[in-house]
């Protein structure tokens, strides 16, 4: 057998251990909790209206981020994203849901720190979220914690 070969073979077997791992992780309560709190919020006719506003005033925030604070409505719309962002965060299915996807991100960059030490300390691990702070607002408006 060739080096080529060789490294062809170990290269399907990683992948294949990979999906099998995915798998496992889509089998566990952690992606069961994050399914069901996503559907809760997606499902919810009042959550959606205010994720439309939100959507909107993100949108118009971005309109005058473009001038920067010296925009007449900068400060207005910041404001705006920020009031929409804090009612959309005292709702019960968001908060259960922003737990579930921060536990889910915590597992996620577990396994792949573990992966990445067996290898070697210095490879550099990505993260969806700041370990010290516990992530962005993730309020399922889909800011990605970019929306100030």
């Amino acid at each position: 057998m060739s080096v080529i070969e060789s490294r062809t073979l170990d290269m399907a077997a990683l992948i294949s251990k990979a999906y099998e791992l995915g798998e496992f992780i889509n089998e566990s309560v952690l992606v069961a909790e994050y399914k069901r709190s996503k559907s809760k919020v997606d499902e919810n006719p009042h959550i959606r209206k205010i994720v439309e506003r939100f959507e909107k005033a993100k949108e118009r925030f971005e309109e005058c981020k473009r001038f920067g604070h010296f925009h007449p409505n900068y400060h207005e719309a910041l404001n705006e994203v920020h009031a929409i962002q804090d009612e959309l965060e005292q709702h019960k299915e968001v908060i259960r849901f922003k737990d579930a996807e921060q536990q889910l991100d915590e597992l996620l960059y577990e396994v792949s720190e573990r992966i990445a030490r067996s290898v070697s300390q210095s490879i550099k691990v990505p993260s969806n979220f700041d370990l010290s702070t516990g992530g962005g607002c993730s309020t399922g408006g889909g800011c990605s914690g970019k929306c100030g």
